[in-house]
This record gives structure tokens, C-alpha cells and sequence, in this order.
């Protein structure tokens, strides 16, 4: 079959062919590491699909191209670390732009259509199927992430101008913080008792309260390193930054939603307190006369 086709298509067959193979393997190493039988089978499932593709390409090009070790080493640990969801559709989103390129070859070859057919119906259906607990207590996360960045870095621009003290400021903002988190934990396992819901109560307050508490240390930190609490805020409203574009990345890869409209959203609001502490913060400071 190989001498039907010319050299520049063979390349490219080449490519997916590597593709499909190294994918191969990075759902086979996962589906014998996952706890769960049933995301075990689903994996399975779908590297036998990424093999069945790589031994169709293999009848056109006649060569067995290696996996790319680097690519599975990567997206393996991506996926233990960051969650099985979000690994593989990392992957399958870095795979996008080469399923495109099927479409050229339909008329050259008649197992591209079914092939691209299957890897964006077939296997982004199984990919859904997958069941994972972080993913199940997001809202939980969410609650705590956007709750921990509008009121802290709120209450942390309003203390910077008020206290004038780095270490005054951190110990303030780590009081208030956490204690913040017990009460949004607190909160969370009271609602979700009393919804009906798969979650479970102690989890769901364990997640809101654990991504406060994450949220606070962190934006907390500037203040105990630094001396300069202008600084300190520059620092501080960095990290509220890339805490909500890390985190709805993850969720846009993870739940397949747009990434720019929550991200503007978030910061907006954590940006938009922050700024109104701060003004706050200066007006109690002439009006009271402090000074620390």
C-alpha cells in the first residue's frame, strides 16, 4: 500500500503514526496505575483504539515508528500529578491541530475519515466517562479559591496602607485568613449536607478550606520576606494573578470551558476589592490619625 502514496503524505502519516503509538502507551501506563476498575477499563479501551490507529497507518507507511519517550514521561506525570482528566486532555488538546490534517488525506486514503471520526467522537466519549473525585468537588475548590483572593487580597491592600508594617501586616492577614477558612469550611459542610448531591460533606469542606488555606499562605508570603510593603502588594497581587490563571486553565482543559471569561471575571473582582481596601485602608488611616 505504501508505494500508493507519495513521499510528503507518508511523512505526515509518519507523524500521527508516532502520535498514536506514544499515546498508546501513556493510556496503558495510566490504566495500570488509576485505583479505579472502572477508569481502568476506559483507558484501556482507548489505548487499544490508539494501537488499532497505529497498525492502519502502518499498512500505508510500512514502518514502526518509536513512541516519543519524553511525551509520555511528561504527560504521565502531568496526569498523576494535576489529575487523569486533566492530563489526557491536555494531550488531547495538544493532538487537535494534527487531527485536522486528516481531513486531507480522505480522498487519499478511505480509513482517514473513520479514523479521524473516531478519535473525536469515540474517544473524547469514553475521555467523559471518567470518573474523578477532584473533579466532582470543584465547586467546593472554586468557593474557596475566588472567596480566599477577593477577601484577602482585599483586607491585605486595605492593611498595607493602614498598618505600614510588613510583619504586622502578615500576622494580621494569617489570623484573618485562616481563620476565614474554618468558617468558609464550616460553611461548605453545612451546605452540602443539606443538598442532594454524590458529595460528601467532610470531603467538600476539606477541599473549600484546604484551597483557602493554600490561597492565604501564599499571598501571605511577599509580607514575611520583603520588607517594603508597597512591594509586598505588587507581589501579593501578582500571585492572586497566577493562582486564577492557573487554576481556570485547569479548569478550561478539565471541564472543556473557555478560560478568558472566568479569568477576566476573577480578576476583576479580586483586583477591582483589592483597590477599594486600599483607598479604605488610607481613609481610616488620615481620618483615626493612627500610626504604627
Amino acid at each position: 500500500m505504501s508505494s500508493n502514496i507519495g513521499p510528503d503524505i507518508r511523512a505526515q502519516l509518519l507523524i500521527f503514526q508516532k502520535n498514536e503509538i506514544t499515546e498508546h502507551y501513556i493510556y496503558q501506563k495510566l490504566a495500570q496505575t488509576t485505583s479505579s476498575p472502572e477508569n481502568s477499563d476506559i483507558l484501556i479501551r482507548i489505548s487499544e483504539d490508539e494501537k488499532r490507529h497505529y497498525d492502519d497507518w502502518k499498512k500505508y507507511t510500512q514502518a514502526s515508528p518509536a513512541p516519543d519517550r519524553f511525551k509520555i514521561w511528561f504527560y504521565y506525570w502531568v496526569a498523576r500529578i494535576l489529575g487523569l482528566t486533566f492530563g489526557i486532555k491536555l494531550m488531547e488538546r495538544g493532538e487537535e491541530a494534527a487531527q485536522k490534517n486528516y481531513a486531507a488525506l480522505f480522498e487519499t486514503i478511505p480509513e482517514a475519515e473513520k479514523m479521524a471520526q473516531e478519535e473525536n467522537d469515540h474517544e473524547n466519549a469514553l475521555i467523559d466517562l471518567l470518573d474523578e473525585e477532584r473533579l466532582q468537588y470543584t465547586g467546593s475548590i472554586v468557593l474557596g479559591l475566588s472567596d480566599a483572593l477577593v477577601e484577602l487580597t482585599g483586607a491585605l491592600a486595605g492593611l498595607t496602607l493602614a498598618l505600614q508594617n510588613t510583619r504586622l501586616i502578615a500576622l494580621t492577614g494569617l489570623i484573618t485568613g485562616i481563620a476565614a477558612s474554618f468558617s468558609m469550611a464550616a460553611s461548605e459542610y453545612l451546605s452540602t449536607k443539606s443538598e442532594e448531591s454524590d458529595k460528601h460533606p467532610v470531603r467538600a469542606s476539606l477541599y473549600t478550606g484546604l484551597a483557602y488555606v493554600i490561597t492565604v499562605l501564599i499571598l501571605v508570603f511577599p509580607y514575611l520576606c520583603l520588607d517594603n510593603y508597597f512591594i509586598c502588594l505588587f507581589f501579593t497581587l501578582m500571585a492572586a494573578f497566577l493562582i486564577i490563571a492557573s487554576f481556570n486553565f485547569y479548569i478550561s482543559v478539565a471541564k472543556d470551558l473557555p478560560f478568558l471569561p472566568r479569568f477576566l471575571e476573577m480578576a476583576g473582582l479580586s483586583s477591582g476589592v483589592a483597590a477599594l481596601s486600599f483607598f479604605i485602608g488610607w481613609l481610616i488611616r488620615a481620618f483615626l490619625g493612627v500610626d504604627v
